[in-house]
């Protein structure tokens, strides 16, 4: 995976790993993030002379990233579990598609819990509209983490498609290192977690075989990810109303403010929801059908599998009932449950200046959607 052939976009290796290190800590802008994580006194410092000894990326993740991580679970959560996990081989290597809701979590956390579970980290896929600063190009990439080019002419696109289709295809199926991909580009901001049929037309750029074989041979694991309290949930909302605006347009600035948020953020409890690998069967059952309805009806199976599997908290049964005037999962919440989310829209409410009723109105469904979509996906996949 060192060839040149995917320099632009693949991670730093072992060999690269003190060199980019020390040209990180030359970086006065790192230097400062290293001071706010770490503001007591002398330990930035002291953890820039500890990243100085380091040799490997494994070592990078074990003795900085894998700390870090424990850290802010310690700080800015009621602790992660998982499901599932117990269905996968450590040994083997997987593509994990999962809906998206926070820009660095989502995959720190999954490497965290995966790793604590004996499996080796995955590589992760981030667009380069996130590398704002050179810092943050070299952190991810000394973090397993390759590059998906955005905002580029069509046949740009095109070629840089095929090689990250390539190289995601090579990990898996070469090289056994299993890789994370979000199932659409940009967080999820209104709670409906949607496949981007895009998406999987790129990963099948680098497919030699029928489309059911060389999906298969990719492994894909539905993977639901749900925080009890939404990552950067009023400024999601906020945003939401903002695209509604003439003239906006979401600038650099904001995917940091985005990334720092997520980072500090109360997230509350936090669970991982593994599937099973995409059936054969099921892969096999469309494989003779025009590539735009295969890639529809698999892009509609991760999104049942996905919404299957994500684990609803009270806050979501809360807001299902409030948007529709209904105690259908009244046995699901506490009355102070209802007090605690009615703050959190109150919060909203004052944070974001439209009307109030709006701003309530789109907080209260990006709780509920979660609930809306798994009542569908237990009905479709009972039939």
């Amino acid at each position: 995976m060192d060839g040149t052939d995917y320099d632009d976009i693949r991670p730093y290796n072992d060999a690269e790993a003190p060199e980019k290190i020390r040209i990180l800590l030359s970086d006065p802008a790192f230097r400062e993030v290293l001071k706010l994580l770490f503001p007591d006194q002398g330990a930035e410092e002291k953890v820039g002379k500890s990243l100085l000894n380091v040799k490997s990326i494994g070592e990078l993740q074990l003795s900085f990233v894998y700390q870090f991580v424990e850290r802010i679970i310690n700080n800015t959560t009621k602790g992660i579990t998982t499901s599932g996990l117990e269905n996968l081989d450590p040994k083997k290597s997987y593509l994990f598609i999962s809906n998206h809701r926070d820009i660095i979590l989502d995959s720190a956390f999954l490497n965290f819990v995966i790793h604590r579970n004996g499996m080796n980290t995955t590589q992760i896929a981030i667009g380069d509209n996130l590398l704002i600063f050179d810092w943050i190009t070299h952190l991810v990439k000394l973090n397993r983490t390759f590059i998906i080019r955005r905002n580029i002419a069509a046949r740009e696109l095109l070629e840089a498609s095929r090689k990250v289709s390539s190289y995601i295809r090579e990990s898996i199926t070469e090289n056994n290192i299993s890789v994370w991909i979000a199932q659409r580009e940009g967080r999820t901001k209104d709670g409906n977690d949607l496949t981007q049929i895009s998406m999987l037309k790129m990963l099948n750029l680098s497919n030699k075989k029928n489309l059911a074989t060389g999906f298969r041979e990719l492994t894909i694991i539905p993977l639901s990810i749900s925080y009890e309290i939404e990552p950067c949930g009023i400024s999601k909302v906020a945003e939401l109303i903002r695209k509604n605006t003439d003239g906006y347009q979401k600038t650099a600035t904001d995917d940091l403010k985005s990334m720092a948020g997520g980072l500090s953020g109360l997230k509350g409890r936090v669970h991982f929801s593994f599937g099973k690998p995409i059936l054969n069967s099921f892969l096999e059952s469309i494989n003779d059908l025009p590539m735009n309805d295969f890639m529809s009806l698999l892009a509609k199976r991760l999104d049942h599998r996905i919404h299957q599997y994500y684990k609803l908290w009270p806050f979501n049964y809360v807001a299902y009932d409030l948007l529709n005037g209904t105690g259908d999962f009244v046995e699901n919440y506490t009355s102070q449950d209802i007090v605690e989310f009615k703050n959190m829209i109150a919060a909203a409410k004052e944070a974001i200046p439209y009307k109030a009723e709006e701003v309530a109105k789109k907080f209260t469904l990006m709780y509920a959607r979660p609930v809306e979509n798994s009542i569908i996906a237990a009905e479709v996949l009972r039939s």
